[in-house]
């Protein structure tokens, strides 16, 4: 009877423990919708109404004009067309490129790799303004100035990509890539037909990281962008933001509207996220 009655007891206790860190768990993630919340509530008023106290959460009579002004009073059709152009092309470069380096410095034998690449990935510690001015001189010399294509080299390396698939590509089993070479694989072969197959959860962890990052990149394009036609969304949301009044509530329509495909991304790569998080810092 006293076995059984502990036996209850902790059974208990560890009820009364999931239940606790369960609903603190939810309340934080209820603080962190509580922006997004406001954000579509305030889409939805006139900017007379946007910064009322207390907050109106459910406007009493909602203005989804907002959603349809957003689409006249800037070329927001030209603008998300940019920014999804951009962010594939970008997303694309960055899991080939950082992939096929991540396998040389995982699974390649040459002189100066681990130097290489702590050199590498120390640049990560190096904040992109330090070299943001003589970037955008040698950009501006090859006559890339107010083109995609800027936007596009300036982005399509990067040292924490190859960092995270190392990592990932460190858990793989030697063994297997010897045994791949033994059976007259190339290295290519061997990056594409094993590796690359095998690294599903980090190259979603990749792309997500990579799309969230160039979608919302402002200041990037605001450096190198001047035609209005090479806009990103980004940019067009300040199209609403003038010198004596800001438009709050289309600027908050637009931010709604973009929020759309990064919500897409990662709800549709979630599951591989969150493998790729516990994957990539193990080691093999």
């Amino acid at each position: 009877m006293k076995n059984i009655d502990i036996l209850g007891r902790r059974n208990v206790r560890d009820i009364v423990k999931k239940v606790i860190i369960y609903a603190t768990l939810m309340f934080f993630a209820g603080l962190l919708l509580v922006p997004f919340v406001w954000m579509i509530s305030a889409s939805l008023r006139l900017d007379r109404d946007v910064f009322t106290v207390p907050v109106q959460w459910i406007p009493r009579n909602p203005i989804w004009t907002n959603y349809v002004n957003i689409w006249t009073r800037i070329p927001l059709l030209v603008f998300i067309g940019n920014t999804i152009r951009l962010t594939a092309i970008v997303t694309l470069l960055q899991l080939l490129t950082s992939s096929f380096a991540a396998y040389a410095f995982s699974k390649l034998k040459f002189p100066g790799k681990n130097i290489l690449f702590l050199a590498y990935v120390g640049t990560i510690a190096v904040p992109w303004h330090v070299f943001m001015v003589p970037q955008f001189i040698m950009l501006r010399s090859l006559g890339l100035f107010d083109t995609h294509m800027a936007i596009i080299i300036l982005q399509a390396f990067t040292a924490f990509g190859v960092f995270l698939m190392k990592q990932f590509y460190d858990s793989v089993p030697t063994e297997l890539i010897e045994a791949a070479r033994i059976d007259g694989m190339s290295e290519y072969m061997i990056w594409r037909k094993i590796m690359l197959p095998l690294s599903k959860p980090a190259l979603a962890t990749l792309t997500i990281f990579t799309f969230v990052f160039v979608w919302n990149d402002f200041l990037g394009p605001r450096l190198y962008l001047v035609n209005t036609q090479l806009h990103t969304v980004q940019l067009g949301i300040r199209n609403f933001i003038g010198q004596f009044s800001t438009e709050f509530g289309l600027v908050m329509a637009v931010a709604v509207v973009s929020l759309i495909p990064v919500l897409i991304v990662f709800l549709a790569l979630q599951k591989f996220f969150v493998q790729g998080i516990a994957t990539s810092g193990m080691k093999g």
